[in-house]
């Protein structure tokens, strides 16, 4: 039965026909639906039901998705009585056969071929050609699936997301330009009439120098430390929340439309490796039954009892699997700390090797040597340890032996999360909230081997750093990890297949074989598809980038959303061009990615609660202009935040040597709040510390609650589910209760008619009577040889 879908009214309406209009020339140029305003009622097949269904040919009525899954299911539950096991999977596993895949629709290329599926696709949606187009989103669930179409209608409404991001963010980076030559603090510190000598960098070799010599980077520092990246920080924890509940808005509409709202998780099936485990158990405890057995009665009753119950894996089962993943995981965990505090290591030694240079040039620019050569290091070192986690998440969860596919991926991702994102973010964290903490004082330095200072932060604030730190690795993995990889790999991995494919041949020349290869040929020659996990995790962990430290960067989301047009098409022709057709798989939601996502974006606002107040020079110079300033400007800000100390305190041994100015220096600056040298409790913190210390925290607690307050107040104001699918799917159920009532009816008033009719008959005392009622009866009858009754179908429906 066919119903009418209600259309939205008024100026919504007006809007959405207007928007199509405008947006034409962006439609992918595939097949619509005829009749976009009339929708069948859904209701799973039943053989016994046929009578349900509109069943015009046969072989048409299941698409090939469809077709495909239900092979699938066949293949999977056939059983393979020599080896005791169960489906296709397992003949793999015991390399009986070597794969098991769903066919290609035919060529992707070739102007002389008929029309495909697949050709479709790679015109309209797999090029680069096409970037500019919206992805054909029923086109692509229809041949791979629901699972891998919620993954591109994700991924699309995400890189449709970050264009409103991008431009706040390069908003507010022009902000910072133009602001940049009215910023009095840059000025002051450029100003070199301000002779602030400061205390030297390292001991020995290190001179006092002057502020002004770092007035680029207190001026590069303004564009991204300036009052509107707070705004930004805000507004970016609302868009985060937006995005999810659009998400869920148009996840639940595709739902609607794909008819998935009333799927039910199927009864999955063990994995083949869960069932040789529960196997091995099995023989091993009937081993040890038949040898502890005297009586061959009680071993054979035992050995009944055993198979009749249904045996998994228990906790014992299953305990060195979990030590295993425990211990492993937490040494991983170590690793990356350990790469992290090595690349520490490596900045603090070699600036002090270039310190001792006799190149001034060299001496000048050790700063920024440093920071790029570590940040270029701990890029090489994240690529490589990512694959290395990849692999061991894997095996660690191979080791635990999941029962189902489904508790397999779910164990897999979490895995490969944790550790990825501890190895993508470690040395981000460093450098926000660590590095230029524990550094000391002049005269009382803490020391790294007892003879390197722990390095501090440049004159203008670790922020710059941190920008610089995000800005190359977050490139650095789009470029490297996600865009080179993902082409080159595929390619070598095809040339190498080629090269051993055409080896094979020379030795085994078939002459019954048929010049032109077969489909299933074809498909074999591309690489196995290995699931979406990979393609989700390196967009997660973009987005983790763009959420937890853009108060830093505000053009992260500009640099994702580049990354992610190309992101699209590259997917997009690798699952047409390069990878076997996958399982069509029929999912209604994203699975754990959304609690993965929801979790980011909550500690997103944490994050950048702790950056404003903590890395940045927002909070002290917010205390300065309202709590110490005199004329409530920031003049005079500079000198404010540097502490006096007496260079005859020095230990000794660590004063510059051949300094030619060292006679004249009596005092020189370092940036913290202390006490001077002439106080009764010199150089300890003073009270401007804990007043700026207070009001850090407290920005902490406020803007924490704020944008959590307004995040919920976001949530609650969208509804999860858009108000027009919410009526249809009321309408549809409503529809499909009324349909099968009124079938039953007209059965009901069938089944009465031809009992009094077949009354009579018998009354009249005819034979036909009776054996119309016997075939009656027959006809009636269950599988199980009762009466169906009326209510027990009501029932069932």
């Amino acid at each position: 039965q066919m119903y009418e879908i209600t259309e939205e009214g008024g100026i919504l309406k007006k809007f959405n026909e207007i928007w199509y209009k405008l947006t034409e020339p962006l439609q992918p140029q595939v097949p619509q639906q005829e009749n976009t305003n009339m929708k069948s009622l859904f209701y799973p097949f039943s053989r016994e039901k046929l009578y349900l269904y509109n069943i015009k040919d046969k072989d048409t009525f299941f698409d090939n998705a469809t077709r495909s899954r239900i092979v699938r299911e066949i293949l999977k539950r056939t059983s393979s009585k020599s080896r005791n096991s169960m489906g296709i999977g397992t003949l793999i596993a015991n390399n009986v056969y070597d794969a098991a895949y769903p066919l290609h629709d035919g060529e992707y290329e070739g102007q002389n071929d008929c029309m495909n599926e697949r050709k479709l696709l790679y015109r309209e949606w797999a090029r680069y050609g096409v970037f500019y187009k919206f992805q054909p989103i029923d086109l692509i669930r229809k041949y791979f699936g629901e699972k891998i179409g919620l993954y591109f209608a994700w991924l699309g409404l995400y890189t449709e997301f970050l264009i409103p991001s991008s431009v706040v963010g390069i908003i507010v980076f022009l902000y910072g330009c133009i602001t940049i030559e009215s910023d009095i603090p840059s000025k002051e510190m450029c100003d070199q009439r301000n002779a602030f000598t400061m205390c030297p960098l390292c001991e020995k070799f290190c001179d006092y120098w002057n502020l002004s010599s770092a007035c680029a980077t207190a001026r590069a520092s303004h564009l991204f430390d300036n009052p509107a990246t707070v705004f930004f920080s805000i507004f970016m924890a609302l868009w985060a929340t937006m995005f999810l509940e659009q998400w869920k808005r148009l996840q639940m509409r595709l739902s609607y439309f794909w008819d998935l709202t009333g799927l039910e998780e199927e009864e999955e099936h063990p994995r083949p490796e869960y069932e040789t485990k529960l196997l091995q158990k099995k023989l091993k405890n009937k081993n040890i039954a038949t040898e502890n057995s005297n009586e061959v009665r009680c071993n054979l009753f035992f050995l009944l009892v055993l198979d009749d119950e249904k045996e998994k894996l228990t906790w014992n089962d299953r305990m060195p699997g979990y030590a295993a993943n425990f211990g492993l995981i937490l040494f991983m965990i170590m690793l990356t700390f350990s790469a992290v505090f090595g690349v520490i290591i490596y900045r603090i030694t070699t600036a002090a090797a270039l310190s001792f240079s006799t190149n001034e040039t060299t001496r000048s620019n050790v700063r920024v040597t440093v920071t790029a050569t570590a940040v270029i290091i701990n890029l090489v070192v994240i690529l490589i340890l990512d694959e290395i986690y990849g692999a061991v998440a894997k095996w660690l969860t191979e080791i635990e032996v999941p029962k189902t596919e489904k508790n397999f991926e779910e164990r897999l991702i979490l895995k490969a999360f944790l550790l990825k994102f501890v190895n993508s973010y470690a040395p981000i964290f460093y450098v926000a909230f660590f590095k230029g903490r524990f550094v000391g004082r002049p005269g009382r330095y803490v020391y790294v081997f007892d003879s390197y200072r722990m390095e501090e932060c440049a004159p203008g604030g670790c922020l710059m750093e941190l920008c610089i730190q995000l800005s190359i690795i977050m490139l650095g993995k789009q470029l490297i990890q996600n865009n080179l990889f993902e082409i080159g790999i595929p390619k070598i991995k095809k040339l190498f297949r080629k090269l051993k494919d055409e080896r094979t041949e020379l030795k085994e020349v078939d002459t019954n074989q048929s010049k032109d290869p077969q489909q299933w040929d074809l498909d074999y020659a591309l690489e196995p598809f290995t699931g979406l996990t990979p393609e989700y995790m390196e967009m997660i962990i973009q987005f983790g980038f763009v959420t937890l430290f853009v108060a830093s960067f505000p053009l992260a989301p500009l640099f994702a959303l580049l990354n992610n047009i190309i992101e699209v098409r590259l997917d997009a022709k690798k699952f047409v061009t390069e990878l076997r057709r996958p399982d069509t798989v029929r999912e209604k939601d994203i699975g754990i990615w959304y609690n993965i996502l929801s979790c980011v974006g909550k500690l997103s606002v944490i994050i950048n609660a702790f950056v404003i107040a903590v890395t940045s020079d927002f909070i002290p110079r917010l205390m300065y202009q309202y709590a110490y300033s005199q004329n409530g400007t920031m003049h005079g800000f500079i000198n404010h935040t540097l502490s006096y100390f007496n260079v005859s305190h020095l230990k000794a041994g660590t004063q510059p040597e051949n300094s030619p100015f060292a006679q004249d220096v009596l005092f020189c600056r370092f940036k913290d709040y202390r006490e001077p040298p002439w106080s009764p409790n010199q150089y300890e913190f003073s009270k401007q510390y804990w007043a700026v210390l207070s009001a850090r925290l407290a920005f902490v607690v406020l803007f924490q609650n704020l944008v959590m307050f307004l995040s919920v107040l976001v949530d609650w104001m969208i509804p999860d589910i858009p108000k027009d699918i919410s009526e249809q799917i009321k309408k549809e159920k409503s529809m499909l209760v009324d349909f099968f009532l009124k079938e039953e009816h007209e059965k009901l008033k069938l089944i009465e008619s031809f009992i009094a009719h077949d009354t009579e008959k018998n009354k009249s005392g005819t034979k036909g009577g009776k054996i119309r009622a016997a075939s009656f009866s027959q006809f009636n009858r269950s599988p199980k040889g009762s009466f169906a009754s009326f209510s027990s179908q009501h029932t069932e429906v």
